[in-house]
């Protein structure tokens, strides 16, 4: 399961479960911002894209509602990265997940987000 920015970016999918994704990828050149390190749009992507694979994995489609991002190390080209993507709340209506992203076991960056979960009938619309 992918998507054509996921693909563009060089997220590989590695697996998704019921409330759960995880992501790899590694830091290219297109990657970089202004100072050398990996940009932090990439980041933002490959947790969002972890994040939209773990909403969506119990067959209800979801949007996202609300996001936040904490940057914690900086990150180099060449460096492999993994997204993890654990749900900590769901309900009826809506679920909040936890991504972490890591380059060797550390953790770099941390990303949360809430969705809203659609209705069959909204879904139809």
């Amino acid at each position: 399961m992918s998507d054509p920015f996921m693909h563009l970016l060089g997220i590989e999918v590695c697996s998704v479960g019921a409330g759960q994704a995880h992501l790899v990828a590694e830091v290219r050149p297109q990657h970089l911002n202004i100072h050398g390190t990996c940009h932090g749009g990439f980041l933002y992507s490959l947790a969002d894209a972890a994040f939209a694979l773990a909403s969506n994995s119990h067959g209800v489609a979801a949007v996202a509602l609300v996001t936040h991002m904490e940057y914690f190390k900086s990150v180099r080209e060449g460096d492999r990265l993994e997204a993890r993507a654990s749900e900590e709340h769901l309900g009826r209506h809506t679920a909040t997940y936890r991504i972490e992203i890591a380059r060797e076991g550390q953790t770099v960056a941390l990303f949360t987000g809430t969705v809203y979960r659609l209705s069959e009938t909204k879904e139809k619309q």
